[in-house]
């Protein structure tokens, strides 16, 4: 229902465009349909019940929650960026696809489902019953807090550009539209709120995404399904490309070719990225919880498996766009004198500059106007080539339409679909930062005593304490995007993947193990990310096998050898675990049967 009232819209709105309505009443339309639909799921999904606060109750159906899922999943960098990394750096897209998607597999065969029968709400309650006591599942929240939070600070970043870009807002101002976003969609509601406004926040993100190049591929093609027809595109660029090469149009710099893709990573640092995407995409702290909220074991793996198609129809989409437009830059741009930009590619001058940065560049000036254009080119009849023209590849899905001259109801609801993307992220984020300092902090550590309402109370204060320090952090700019969203997958995979693996399938690991295991991957991830990202120390090299160097995005591929090192070194010199934390093991493991927690608090004594 939601699906087809958001088409009509889209319709209507299309057909005002038509009649001459303004652009800017166009992009508020859209605005205001997301943001009072998205309110009202969050108002009447409100509730006072813990379990539905902080895990909906447990009781999602596994379409709606693999919906949710990947609307959490795909963030705002994964929305804009995805496309740009198959344009800017070829092969290397795959290792994203691919090490997000392998996340996915091994969640749902090695960890989710058995801290679903667990019971668990955190993963800090796996990790306190698991290794005995209150204060073990510390380690786990500092690394949940850093991950998660320097994730959150990625997508708030994200929230502002995209929004002052489409809203005409400032910087600061679209940070705090997204926080009062945030609050208005999930401070009532928790979990529950949050994950039926990120069904409905799916429904946009994904009708946004799918729509223009869909629409593109018949316009180019005459066949609507871009996922296949974008081959055919790039057979064609390959012809195109060839005939430059004959008539001696070097291709370098600028645009990346399909003939000789650009790739920036080794086979080395290729692997390794897949590798810590992989393992981060497995344990990140946003994901748990989200498949902690299914109705059963057997739920949690139909929601996983729904939650990867929805993800899937996203990601195959992404290399149709970097085809598509590679393909209008060849014939609109490439090989036209500049006196033909005006009437040929005016967007070039309407997406030239952005939030203090050149998004579009030719012969290195940024494109603002035509005059800037000739004088660096040197006159009018200069005839552009590859090399000329630079783009900004997070531009490309947010530019799409103006690109392929669509309606402007198309780019506007592009922008919206941005902004679903970014809230969907957020919105997980902040109820799974919110949910550790809680549930895990203020009543098993502090306050065990504390009444539900009370707990209620000090969680939705935590929330909006915690929404307005990420905006006031966002306003200081502390770090781009690619980096922060980098060292947050890199610190949940060397923080949590060897804990939760080796703690839920192998039996002889202890407390000191798994402290001392978190500890050194965590640590020596956040060194390398720190000296390297900060300090400029050289990427270290391992001879024979990289020169280039271990690439920051992929640092966790040192963290997560230490910490599994670490632990079973130190376990094995331990005394094991106890015979109550051994029994809960095997009923874990015990296919069938009830939870044995609700939400850490045992239900069945051993």
């Amino acid at each position: 229902m939601y699906l087809t009232g958001l088409l009509i819209f889209v319709v209507v709105l299309g057909i005002l465009e038509q009649m001459g309505i303004p652009d800017k009443f166009i992009t508020w339309s859209f605005v205001f349909f997301a943001g009072m639909s998205f309110t009202i799921v969050g108002f009447l999904s409100r509730t006072m019940k813990l379990a539905e606060f902080y895990v909906a109750g447990q009781n999602v159906p596994a379409v709606y929650n693999g919906m949710a899922t990947a609307a959490s999943w795909i963030s705002g960098a994964i929305f804009v960026g995805l496309a740009g990394i198959f344009y800017s750096k070829g092969h290397d897209g795959i290792a994203w696809v691919t090490g997000w998607t392998g996340g996915f597999v091994l969640t749902i065969t090695l960890i989710a489902p058995a801290l679903r029968k667990f019971g668990a709400w955190t993963v800090s309650d796996f990790l306190e019953a698991r290794f005995g006591g209150k204060y073990a599942g510390l380690p786990g929240i500092i690394v949940l807090l850093t991950c998660s939070f320097t994730y959150l600070i990625a997508q708030m970043t994200a929230m502002g550009i995209v929004a002052s870009r489409f809203l005409g807002m400032e910087f600061s101002t679209a940070v705090f539209f997204g926080l009062a976003g945030i609050l208005l969609c999930s401070l009532l509601g928790g979990m529950r709120a949050v994950t039926w406004t990120q069904v409905a926040q799916y429904i946009v993100l994904a009708v946004a995404y799918l729509l223009p190049v869909v629409w593109i591929s018949a316009k180019v093609t005459g066949f609507p399904l871009p996922q296949i027809m974008y081959g055919d595109v790039l057979q064609s660029i390959a012809v195109i490309e060839q005939n430059l090469v004959e008539n001696s149009a070097a291709i370098s710099g600028g645009l990346a070719t399909t003939v000789t893709p650009d790739q920036s990573l080794d086979t080395f640092n290729f692997l390794a990225l897949i590798f810590c995407l992989m393992c981060g995409t497995a344990v990140f702290p946003q994901l748990i919880m989200r498949f902690l909220t299914s109705t059963s074991v057997q739920g949690t793996r139909r929601s996983i498996s729904w939650s990867m198609f929805f993800i899937v129809l996203i990601f195959v989409t992404a290399p149709a766009y970097s085809a598509f437009i590679q393909f209008e830059l060849y014939q609109g741009i490439i090989g036209q004198p500049i006196s033909q930009l005006v009437e040929n590619a005016a967007w070039l001058f309407r997406w030239g500059a952005g939030e203090g940065q050149s998004l579009v560049s030719i012969c290195g000036a940024q494109a603002l106007n035509i005059e800037d254009i000739r004088q660096a080119c040197g006159n009018m009849q200069h005839v552009i080539s590859p090399s000329d023209i630079s783009i900004d590849p997070q531009i490309l899905v947010l530019a799409i339409a103006d690109i392929f001259d669509l309606p402007f109801v198309i780019t506007a609801l592009i922008g919206v679909g941005a902004i679903a993307a970014i809230m969907s992220t957020t919105n997980g984020l902040v109820i799974t930062i919110t949910a550790a300092l809680g549930h895990n902090v203020y009543y098993r550590l502090l306050n065990p005593r504390a009444p539900s309402g009370r707990r209620l109370i000090v969680t939705r204060f935590i929330m909006i304490i915690i929404s307005i320090i990420a905006a006031l952090i966002t306003l200081a700019k502390p770090g781009d995007i690619p980096m922060l969203v980098a060292w947050s997958f890199s610190l949940a995979g060397a923080g949590l993947f060897p804990v939760l693996v080796l703690g839920i399938w192998w039996k002889r690991t202890t407390t000191a193990g798994a402290i001392s295991g978190m500890a050194s991957g965590f640590l020596i991830t956040l060194f390398y990310l720190v000296q390297t990202g900060l300090y400029g120390m050289n990427l270290w090299t391992i001879p024979t096998i990289t020169d280039q160097g271990i690439a920051t995005m992929a640092s966790a591929v040192i963290g997560i050898p230490v910490g599994f090192l670490v632990m079973i070194v130190v376990s094995l010199f331990t005394s094991p675990p106890p015979f109550d934390v051994l029994t809960m093991m095997d009923d874990i493991h015990r296919p069938g049967g009830k939870t044995i927690t609700q939400g850490g608090d045992r239900k069945v004594i051993y």
